[in-house]
């Protein structure tokens, strides 16, 4: 019998590790854990972060656009605001294509965003599908000229949340990236899912919603897991993401007394809260009346976006073809430039986070 050499990638070591624990997994956190991990934390504040060259997830994440440099130079816009913390949208199927390799640019990330005096949130899945298409590799489609995200595409993609044929293998990703990071101090904490049901789904989304918490936990992060709240309409979506987080987490682009009433009612919880989604000038969500309540509620809050690029979130979200530049901006403080959309709105954040800087 010949030589007979075996080779085990570093996911199926993942998961045969989380075999072995599987009888050990923890429970959700109690809420005095996640009230000791939120006094552990600074007031976290930053913005959700999609580098300026990327149309999408896919494309942010694949080798041949992965950009470090092109990321360094916009983290840094998000350091010299005060910002401490940034949320990013992983790809599965970036994964899937090569988990390897999309574990180490994360880690290019997490360093660079680390230098940059930056935790990181990482989220896993999402319903999001502004571009009407379900998540492909290769070359991504060029953004429509005047619509909002035109290529944004979901992760996993939308048959494989209804499929539990497809769930070994998204079982084999959560584990594989939660795994290997589950020590990592860079990671400030897992967004599991971002907006569940979007997109039509509904509660198609809520058999996935339950099992990644349970594939997550199996992992034993040092980090909270969260699905935020993002439609009061998604009921029993609403009621599983909040019996199941360690944190509770929301979106909300209303007007304070919007942002008011959600905190209070996701107070009730006796759980830290985070504002994972917020910002959107036409809608009075705005930095100098959400930032004042955010720092004095000890509210995390990561607004929507840094840099203005390729997703075009600069643009309403009923946007048209052809539109032109609105006035205002509906997100983004920076164009692509890296020169502030509104000096002065620019300005405020960076004295109200940083006042003591000179």
């Amino acid at each position: 019998m010949g030589n007979l050499t075996v080779t085990f990638s570093c996911a199926v070591l993942a998961v045969a590790a989380l075999a072995l624990a599987a009888e050990e997994a923890p429970q959700r956190w109690t809420a005095k854990q996640a009230t000791a991990w939120a006094e552990k934390q600074p007031w976290l504040v930053g913005c959700n972060y999609v580098p300026s060259n990327a149309v999408n997830t896919t494309e942010m994440w694949q080798a041949e656009t992965f950009d470090a440099a092109l990321i360094d130079r916009e983290l840094a816009l998000a350091q010299n605001l005060g910002f401490n913390s940034i949320r990013v949208f992983l790809q599965y199927l970036v994964w899937k294509q090569d988990p390897d390799g999309l574990k180490k640019r994360l880690r290019q990330l997490l360093i660079i965003a680390h230098k940059r005096g930056l935790t990181t949130m990482p989220v896993l899945f999402d319903d999001c599908a502004f571009a009407g298409k379900q998540p492909y590799l290769g070359k991504q489609d060029e953004p429509v000229p005047g619509v909002h995200n035109s290529a944004w595409t979901p992760s996993p993609g939308h048959q494989r949340v209804a499929d539990k044929a497809a769930w070994p293998d998204l079982e084999t990703y959560v584990a594989d990236i939660i795994w290997h990071f589950a020590p990592d101090e860079r990671v400030v904490a897992w967004d599991l899912y971002n907006e569940p049901g979007n997109s039509g789904m509904g509660n198609r989304s809520l058999p996935l919603v339950r099992e990644c918490f349970a594939w997550a936990r199996k992992a034993k992060p040092a980090q909270p897991l969260t699905i935020g709240v993002w439609n009061g309409g998604l009921k029993e979506l609403n009621a599983a993401q909040v019996e199941l987080s360690d944190v509770v987490s929301f979106h909300s682009y209303g007007n304070l007394d919007a942002v008011k009433g959600m905190a209070a009612g996701l107070r009730k919880h006796g759980r830290p809260i985070l504002c994972t989604e917020w910002f959107a000038r036409g809608m009075g969500s705005l930095p100098k009346s959400h930032l004042p309540f955010f720092k004095q509620e000890r509210i995390a809050c990561y607004n929507w976006g840094l840099v203005n690029g390729k997703t075009q979130t600069h643009l309403a979200w009923s946007s048209k073809k052809g539109e032109p530049e609105p006035k205002p901006w509906h997100h983004d403080l920076f164009r692509r430039d890296l020169t502030p959309y509104d000096p002065q709105e620019v300005e405020f954040i960076r004295a109200f986070l940083r006042p003591a800087r000179p």
